[in-house]
């Protein structure tokens, strides 16, 4: 396993990057609703929700309208993930 302090988003197979994204975009999602929005396969959405959890971008809490599944959301604010890897050029 990778740790959390030397792999980034930048890392990350496209699949985790997308997810990241409708995460950003639509907020806390089950993991059926991260497939309906992303219209990846569910196993590729679980592999892409186990390396956000893996560098600490994703968190998993319990989904109260039915316990059986989990709501996944960012720990922080989209910005704090992404400011490192945009440099701004307008200068």
């Amino acid at each position: 396993m990778a740790n959390p302090e030397q792999e980034s988003l930048d890392d990350l197979p496209p699949s985790a990057k997308l997810v990241f994204k409708v995460l950003e975009y639509s907020g806390p999602l089950t993991q059926k609703g991260i497939v309906e929005e992303s219209m990846l396969s569910a196993r590729t959405v679980r592999y892409a929700l186990e390396r956000l959890e893996e560098i600490e971008i994703v968190d998993e809490d319990v989904y109260f309208a039915d316990a059986r599944q989990n709501l996944y959301q960012l720990t922080k604010p989209a910005q704090e993930f992404t400011a490192d890897s945009e440099t701004c050029t307008a200068d």
